[in-house]
């Protein structure tokens, strides 16, 4: 079945199936800049940049803070997702700033790629999983709800050392205006 257009596929998930919706598209960016050139990659890189930082945000300000107060041993999984996050944010701020055209940028996305992917495993194994066992249908929409807001406000660009809600909460807002500007900025320049 194919999504109509502007038709979210999403509306009316519930947060693990909105997560999970996100990761396969965060796969399929990834195959998209790893397979094209030019413009095409620079579009495709942006826009995954872009669903990584509002993705990681959320997940870090709803999801994370959830999962260590209801599943078992929250509190170590969620301190292993949020090391992950921080090592992943550090290389993706690494290519954001050095851009797609750097001569080194291959091997640089290649050892992202895989640190994001193994990343998403894990959560969707030691976290996803027992959230949706924790928690009834409505309250997973209801969180749905939650992350796609964090989303609209979120940073869109990578900011390592920001891994908390707390952290979020109270800094990602200055700072999301900052991308969003500087994103808007970007695309003048291109257009």
């Amino acid at each position: 079945m194919t999504a109509q257009p502007g038709v979210d596929p999403t509306d009316g998930a519930d947060v693990i199936d909105l997560l999970l919706a996100q990761h396969a598209r965060i796969e399929e960016l990834f195959r998209m800049v790893a397979a094209s050139e030019g413009e095409s990659r620079q579009h495709a890189w942006d826009e995954l940049t872009r669903l990584l930082a509002v993705h990681e945000t959320a997940e870090e300000e709803i999801v994370h803070p959830l999962a260590r107060g209801s599943i078992d041993g929250g509190a170590d999984v969620v301190d292993a997702r949020l090391d992950e996050e921080r090592e992943a944010k550090e290389l993706l701020k690494g290519l954001v700033d050095d851009g797609p055209q750097t001569p080194d940028f291959d091997a640089r996305f290649a050892a992202l790629r895989t640190a994001v992917l193994e990343h998403a495993t894990r959560e969707e194994r030691y976290e996803f999983v027992q959230l949706r066992a924790a928690h009834p249908p409505e309250r997973l929409a209801n969180l749905a709800r939650a992350v796609r807001m964090a989303e609209a406000v979120a940073p869109t660009r990578p900011h390592p050392g920001v891994e908390s809600a707390t952290a979020n909460l109270m800094l990602g807002p200055p700072v999301a205006i900052v991308d969003r500007v500087r994103d808007a900025i970007r695309t003048a320049m291109r257009d």
